[in-house]
């Protein structure tokens, strides 16, 4: 009698591949771009995908301040902050945030969209965002990714 075993295999550090990608960002919206990149940096689009273990790709974004908002988000939209002191709340708008920093727009989004853990920081640490078209990960070759 012949019997087959089917077994789950576990993604393990040691067994995992992570790929590097590169993302022109120009004229996307925030949080399409986001979602994917989230879900990129978990891993979740591979086969090998582990819910424990760091599965995801390295993230390469440029031209961060060419991203759009759809509708009126870009003067709407508050992004609140908060020092832990009393009345150490802060607000600024999306302009303003864009305008001052362009790469905190989509890093501020996409950490949102990790696990709040030590797990959610590691992927969060292979996202590389840049305002303008240049990078300087070219040793890595990164492959080309459209979305």
């Amino acid at each position: 009698m012949d019997s087959q075993s089917y077994k789950t295999i576990s993604a393990n550090k040691n067994t995992v591949v992570h790929d590097w990608y590169i993302i022109d960002a120009t004229n996307l919206p925030v949080g399409r771009l986001a979602s994917k990149v989230a879900q990129m940096l978990k891993g979740k689009h591979k086969p090998s995908y582990t819910p424990h273990v760091d599965t995801g790709d390295n993230i390469i974004i440029i031209n961060a301040e060419k991203v759009r908002f759809t509708g009126n988000k870009m003067a709407d939209k508050t992004y609140l902050r908060f020092s832990g002191y009393a009345g150490g709340q802060k607000s600024a708008r999306a302009e303003e945030i864009m305008a001052k920093h362009p790469t905190r727009i989509i890093e501020m989004a996409v950490k949102g969209m990790l696990p709040k853990n030590t797990l959610g920081r590691a992927m969060f640490k292979k996202l590389f965002v840049y305002a303008g078209g240049e990078h300087k990960h070219s040793a890595q070759k990164p492959k080309q990714l459209t979305l």
